[in-house]
């Protein structure tokens, strides 16, 4: 779930600046999460923080093996671990998006 949110957050920020066609394939569907994140750490219209900056690729390779693993399971441990750099993250693409 916080993969998700990640994912909503990015785009939520990418459509309020009117820039949603940069995170779009050529058939109009959104990029997913690695790609995303790509975009916005390289677009000039989002100033991330030096801590957005650090924990997005954290928490994508937390997202990729919890999504993608065959045989990984996130447990508790792992969601404490991660939960700190999601909140950062959140909260930073909510104020972008317009939504806070």
């Amino acid at each position: 779930m916080m993969r998700r949110l990640i994912e909503i957050v990015i785009i939520e920020a990418f459509e309020h600046k009117k820039l949603g066609g940069k995170i779009k394939d050529a058939q109009g569907n959104y990029l997913h999460l690695s790609d995303l994140i790509s975009r916005v750490t390289s677009e000039q219209a989002f100033p991330l923080s030096r801590n957005s900056k650090q924990m997005l690729p954290q928490l994508r390779d937390v997202g990729h093996l919890s999504a993608h693993g065959r045989y990984y399971l996130a447990r508790k441990p792992d969601i404490e671990k991660a939960r700190p750099g999601c909140r950062v993250v959140v909260e930073e693409f909510l104020h972008l998006a317009g939504l806070i």
